[in-house]
């Protein structure tokens, strides 16, 4: 692991109004880590999602990802650089196949270009048919393989939600960023998002997690931050923020039990 961070936040700073939504926070996740983000709602979580991601731009602080400063640049440019994300909300395409959804992922890594495509040129068709299959992989990575050609609405919950991050793994990232994967879903399907999570960080993609599930957060990640207000009042292992008198009183709460932790996906 190197000792530069794959990804660092630095001071960031976003008001809304006359709410400070991101009070001067920073954190930086190393390369092949899981890194949880929690606290409870309005902490600003998904706000500082969004300045990492591109969806805003911060009033103040910078995001520098693979040594490079990406705050300010657009969605589409940070993804380019190696860097998905999944949103609280889903944000699939229910009338396109489950296949459709994840090459989407895909064709930000293509060369041919529009024209090429819209055109049918050899060069477009070759590359199409490696999206295809690159598609499939990363579906039968997530257990959706069986529902390729079926509407992606179609689908159950929790299975869109496996869509969404085989659509973030089609763009190749080396950090992928999950915003709440596990809302919604029953604890069969939580157990095995975990695993899922650990096999994609064993994989060598590092992975930075917003989630409300603290079962699934201090089983799998390696170091967790914790916002509160907007700003930072803790950060370290589970271990570590599990016995922290802030977090306790702002989040976890007195009666709150840890689970055993998994360090590696199942075989």
């Amino acid at each position: 692991m190197s000792d530069t961070p794959l990804l660092r936040a630095s001071r960031l700073f976003k008001r809304f109004g006359g709410v400070m939504a991101v009070n001067d926070v920073s954190f930086a996740v190393q390369e092949g880590q899981i890194l949880a983000l929690i606290g409870p709602n309005g902490a600003g979580k998904t706000t500082t999602f969004n300045l990492i991601s591109g969806t805003h731009g911060p009033d103040q602080g910078e995001v520098i990802f693979r040594d490079r400063r990406i705050s300010g640049s657009r969605p589409s440019q940070i993804a380019q650089q190696g860097l998905a994300r999944t949103f609280q909300n889903l944000q699939i395409f229910g009338e396109m196949t489950v296949l459709e959804n994840v090459m989407a992922g895909c064709h930000l890594q293509g060369t041919a270009g529009f024209l090429a495509a819209a055109l049918r040129l050899p060069k477009a068709g070759a590359e199409e048919k490696r999206m295809r299959g690159q598609a499939m992989s990363y579906l039968e990575q997530t257990g959706l393989a069986e529902r390729a050609h079926d509407p992606a609405g179609s689908l159950p919950f929790g299975q869109q939600r496996l869509v969404e991050i085989a659509r973030g793994l089609a763009v190749q990232p080396q950090l992928l960023l999950l915003d709440e994967p596990a809302a919604g879903l029953n604890r069969t399907e939580t157990e095995e998002l975990d695993r899922l999570i650990l096999r994609i960080r064993d994989q060598g993609i590092s992975v930075l997690l917003v989630e409300h599930d603290m079962n699934l957060v201090m089983a799998i990640a390696d170091h967790v931050v914790v916002l509160h207000y907007g700003s930072k009042i803790a950060e370290g292992s589970p271990a570590q923020v599990q016995a922290n008198p802030d977090v306790i009183a702002a989040y976890l709460g007195d009666d709150w039990a840890a689970p055993p932790r998994r360090e590696a996906a199942d075989a």
